[in-house]
């Protein structure tokens, strides 16, 4: 959603040539694949942390331009909602104290963001979904002002034909009838990045594919919608429905979502950008003036500008991405799934598990994708956003006499007797020094130890404010907004934190 967008509407012509380009950037891409024109292997991660901006009562504040302004680095930049704003890390090599680097740098960064914010009257929030914001919040006069989102709620609206519902049944039932593409901006999150070869790509895609279900389930952060107690993990459900381009009658069809856990393991990153191609409609189809195939026999690299510009309205819990730097182009999947938050500490324990725990199961001998079927794979992602840490996924059996069976297993047995033993050996093998390995993965245990993650939190703590000091819902949750604030700045990962 970073990428600059100048025009403001789009026509007839204007698709049909896009589309044109996108399939000439697909013959490009597919050309590079075929000469070997990537990047070296390199081990080099990246992340990305949707934040949300409240007062001090912890109501949601529509000040980013005002907390951008304050700031003043290019590493923070403007998100969809005027409540919203997000910092960009810069790439790291995935080895030696490479956590403990990015603790310091990212814990510096917010800090200093969080002081220049209160300038504005704001602060800063790492959380899944603001547990404050009220549908008035999500209105189009609470858009950032970007001709990109204008352009994207326009092509939504249009394609639909129809007002964007919401209908999500958790713990409560939330039903709203018409709301903006704004809603969508509730749901913040924290992007891991990881370059790989193409040769790599498909395994490490599939791996990531995997396990999603066990990093939602863990991580989950964002039980609270619109003042109702949702899924353990709303934002994914959200995501679906407040960008769904799809009239009901196009649901009926079976015609795919643009947020979209996919349907089938792959081979390659090439088939995943043909898929996009394929089964997508342009919602931002604006071209520049490239010709990648000109580029190419020119011996250049193309910026395929039209297939990164769709490619970033679809969305993927695992996206995708191609990418130029200093002129060589590379392939990186983008792991999408996990909300923002609670603490830098926690958000550097979930990327410690998933990058330790995707390097091993991409090069099992016995990948685990040969042996779970992915349509288990979706049903695992769906139950752990609506169950959290409580979830069971369906996971292959071990054991010679096990062969092809699927057993259900509680996500926190999983991560304890077989998958944390794995990221241990993944970070390993990626070179991370052992106190690193040790500090962040040991939080994840504890977590699982303790069955708590920052929905538990929060849900735990709205509770007994209810029950034992008599709160209405929306005074309890803004009083736990508050708590969460104060613990959040402590810093201490949230397995630790006191109920209440």
């Amino acid at each position: 959603m970073g990428e600059k967008v100048i025009a403001t509407r789009a026509d007839l012509a204007d698709r049909q040539q896009y589309r044109r380009k996108l399939q000439s950037c697909q013959e490009a891409l597919d050309r590079m694949l075929r000469e070997g024109r990537f990047d070296r292997p390199r081990a080099v991660l990246g992340l990305e942390i949707e934040l949300n901006l409240a007062d001090e009562q912890g109501l949601p504040l529509m000040h980013n331009e005002q907390v951008l302004a304050a700031i003043g680095s290019a590493d923070f930049q403007t998100e969809l909602g005027k409540f919203n704003i997000e910092v960009n890390i810069a790439p790291h090599r995935l080895s030696g104290h490479v956590f403990e680097e990015l603790r310091e740098e990212i814990d510096t960064g917010l800090r200093y963001a969080d002081r220049r914010a209160a300038e504005a009257g704001a602060r800063i929030i790492m959380v899944g979904v603001l547990p404050t914001l009220g549908v008035e919040h999500t209105g189009l006069d609470s858009m950032s002002h970007n001709n990109r989102y204008t352009l994207l709620s326009d092509q939504i609206m249009a394609a639909r034909g129809e007002d964007i519902a919401l209908d999500i049944e958790g713990v409560e039932h939330l039903v709203l009838d018409s709301v903006t593409m704004v809603a969508e901006a509730a749901a913040t999150s924290l992007q891991l990045h990881l370059q790989v070869t193409p040769d790599r790509f498909a395994p490490v895609w599939n791996a990531a594919q995997a396990i999603a279900a066990v990093q939602v389930a863990l991580g989950a952060n964002s039980p609270f919608l619109f003042g109702r107690e949702l899924w353990r993990e709303t934002r994914p459900v959200l995501f679906q429905q407040a960008c769904d381009t799809r009239s009901a009658e196009l649901k009926a069809q079976g015609v795919r979502p643009i947020t979209w856990f996919g349907e089938r393991w792959v081979d390659s990153a090439a088939e995943l950008f043909a898929e996009n191609l394929r089964y997508f409609p342009a919602l931002l189809p604006i071209c520049d003036d490239e010709d990648p195939a000109k580029v190419l026999s020119c011996g250049g690299i193309p910026r395929l500008a039209e297939m990164r510009l769709h490619n970033g309205t679809i969305y993927r819990w695992n996206r995708p991405v191609y990418d130029v730097t200093d002129g060589v182009p590379h392939l990186r999947v983008e792991n999408r799934c996990l909300p923002a938050g609670p603490t830098v500490a926690d958000t550097l324990a979930n990327a410690a598990f998933y990058y330790g725990l995707v390097r091993v199961l991409a090069e099992q001998s016995r990948p685990i994708w040969t042996r779970l079927p992915f349509a288990r794979a979706d049903l695992n992602f769906h139950t752990a956003a609506r169950y959290g840490i409580d979830t069971a996924v369906y996971w292959p059996r071990q054991g010679r006499g096990a062969r092809g069976a699927l057993a259900e297993v509680p996500v926190v047995d999983l991560v304890l007797g077989e998958l944390l033993p794995l990221a241990h050996q993944g970070l390993d093998e990626w070179g991370v020094q052992p106190a690193d390995r040790d500090r962040y993965l040991g939080i994840i245990e504890q977590r699982c130890l303790r069955r708590t993650n920052g929905a538990a939190w929060q849900a735990a703590t709205v509770h007994q404010l209810r029950e034992r000091y008599g709160m209405d819902q929306a005074t309890a949750l803004a009083t736990m907004t508050r708590r969460y604030m104060e613990l959040m700045r402590v810093g201490e990962p949230v397995h630790t934190w006191p109920v209440g």
